[in-house]
């Protein structure tokens, strides 16, 4: 198994949210919620790293994840980037006058890599600038050719072509402009009861629109006439899967799966690993996985990817998009395991809400008294991994047990710690 921190040397952590490999830039608001997520990179780090993030991370953060990682506080760089709308968070660095700075503490780890949280094409010219290999390429920075296979396979129409010729079964849908997007939404409809229209390059929800019979115009204001779009039927499901593949030199590989807990269309949380799905659908998940890791492979891509994906009530699977970067659920799995080991525990993640704001220590002092707070060395507990939310009260989780009925329990006592119902 692959994990965030394999092979030698020190890491320059590149927590680049703010790149056009998922959204557009001009998604400025989405683009900020995202980066809000970036202090939990610092669960990746180890001592002599260096992490680039866009968001500052408080002192109590701080605090609380090098104990529970066994890391000295000093001995990590931290470096902020203001936010800055229209750059990719690679190219702000120079805006900001950060390249210098970031050249010297690169200068003095002779071994240093950089790991992106996007692969796009300001982080690879990045790494050439600083000149230092990107994690996990075997000859240093991906190539021109490599780079436009990932920015296209981010795309709803890219993925819908690759599996179509992997021979995954997809949705019928059809990829069209923004001038087009009534008529051949209207052609769906016509033949199913619900559609869904999706931007071609989104991610986690935002741009989808569930448009059913009789909702026409199934997009108001019109869209861009040549933005571009894929239309979808809506396929009833009973779960909405992922499972997560690695590609590396010699092999691909089914890293770890999972359920996605889904609000309106967005991702909400993931639970690892896959239960009471049947063995077929699973096994079919993990086949299409490594058909498009292999696909990957001969693009020349290196590292991480996920495969999402719907069953329905008989266990029918049907591919929905492919994500190759670093998703949501990558940086949990690798603490989860940095923390516990391999084949060991059952894991989830998700948004636990407070009744009332709390600061970052309040919120760990209430998990504490309930039990749940995890310390290094532990085999249960509770995690708040991305910093305090600005509202105070929309907690972000990692939730750590032996079995997925422990874990259950743990989810719920995390509520009623929180003052909460519910998470």
């Amino acid at each position: 198994m692959t994990t965030e921190h394999e092979g030698p040397g020190t890491l320059v952590i590149l927590a680049n949210f703010v790149s056009p490999l998922a959204v557009d830039l001009a998604e400025e608001t989405v683009l900020r919620q995202w980066a809000e997520q970036a202090p939990r990179k610092l669960w990746l780090t180890r001592p002599g790293d260096v992490l680039i993030t866009p968001t500052s991370l408080s002192e109590s953060f701080r605090r609380y994840v090098f104990p529970r990682l066994g890391v000295p506080e000093d001995s990590v760089d931290i470096v902020t980037v203001p936010d800055t709308p229209h750059l990719p968070m690679a190219k702000a660095l120079a805006e900001h006058h950060l390249l210098e700075p970031l050249r010297a503490l690169v200068d003095s780890r002779p071994t240093a890599r950089l790991l992106p949280t996007a692969l796009d094409e300001a982080a690879a010219a990045l790494a050439s600038d600083l000149r230092i290999p990107v994690v996990p390429y075997e000859t240093g920075v991906p190539g021109p050719g490599t780079l436009r296979a990932v920015a296209a396979l981010n795309t709803k129409s890219g993925f819908r072509a690759v599996a179509q010729t992997l021979g995954l079964r997809l949705p019928q849908g059809r990829t069209c402009t923004g001038a087009e997007l009534q008529q051949v939404a209207s052609a769906l409809l016509a033949c199913h009861e619900q559609v869904v229209l999706k931007k071609d390059r989104s991610a986690g929800g935002h741009g989808l629109h569930f448009v059913s019979r009789g909702d026409l115009p199934p997009h108001s204001p019109p869209p861009p006439p040549d933005s571009r779009w894929v239309v979808e039927e809506y396929v009833e499901h009973t779960r909405a899967v992922s499972a997560q593949g690695h590609v590396s030199a010699d092999r691909v590989e089914v890293a770890y799966d999972g359920e996605m807990r889904m609000s309106g269309g967005s991702f909400a949380g993931y639970r690892s690993p896959l239960q009471d799905l049947p063995e077929k659908t699973r096994e079919e998940l993990t086949q299409w996985t490594l058909a498009l890791g292999s696909h990957l492979a001969a693009e020349g891509y290196r590292g991480p990817y996920s495969l999402d994906a719907v069953s329905t009530q008989d266990g029918t699977l049907h591919a929905l998009e492919c994500n190759v970067r670093r998703t949501a659920t990558t940086a949990a799995h690798a603490m989860v395991t940095r923390l516990t080991g391999y084949g060991r525990s059952a894991w989830s993640t998700g948004t636990a809400t407070a009744t009332v704001p709390k600061s970052f220590d309040e919120a760990v002092n209430h998990l504490a008294e309930a039990g749940l707070d995890f310390h290094l060395g532990d085999s249960e507990g509770v995690l708040l991994y991305a910093d305090r939310p600005l509202d105070g009260r929309s907690w972000r989780y990692a939730a750590l047990a032996r079995t997925h009925h422990r874990l259950t329990e743990l989810e719920v006592r995390l509520a009623a710690a929180l003052g909460h119902g519910e998470v």
